[in-house]
């Protein structure tokens, strides 16, 4: 597992800049930069959403579904770094995220 850092504070999983959700997907098919990842699983935190939550706990340590495959951690689609870290302080969609870990291997 890899320890996850993230930035998204409008994402309903973050807490304390660790996530909820246990795992999370790294998405970028064809991404030669950080800019072309994002996470897929990022959820926009609103009333309706966080009403319906029920209490959970952020995690360090978390599993990462990898589709970037120009990444140099991406292995068979499982991330190998020991640390990642997702940025998107001011995020309000998965696309205004970011792998910041994203290393292209090409």
């Amino acid at each position: 597992m890899t320890i996850l850092k993230c930035s998204a504070a409008n994402c309903v999983y973050n807490d304390a800049r660790q996530c909820s959700r246990g795992e999370i997907n790294v998405m970028g098919e064809s991404a030669h930069i950080a800019d072309e990842t994002c996470c897929g699983s990022f959820q926009e935190k609103s009333d309706a959403a966080t009403n319906g939550m029920e209490c959970r706990c952020g995690c360090e340590k978390i599993q990462i579904e990898c589709k970037a495959h120009n990444c140099a951690y991406n292995d068979n689609c499982k991330c190998t770094a020991a640390a990642v870290d997702v940025d998107g302080s001011r995020a309000q969609c998965c696309h205004e995220t970011k792998c910041g870990t994203f290393a292209c291997k090409c």
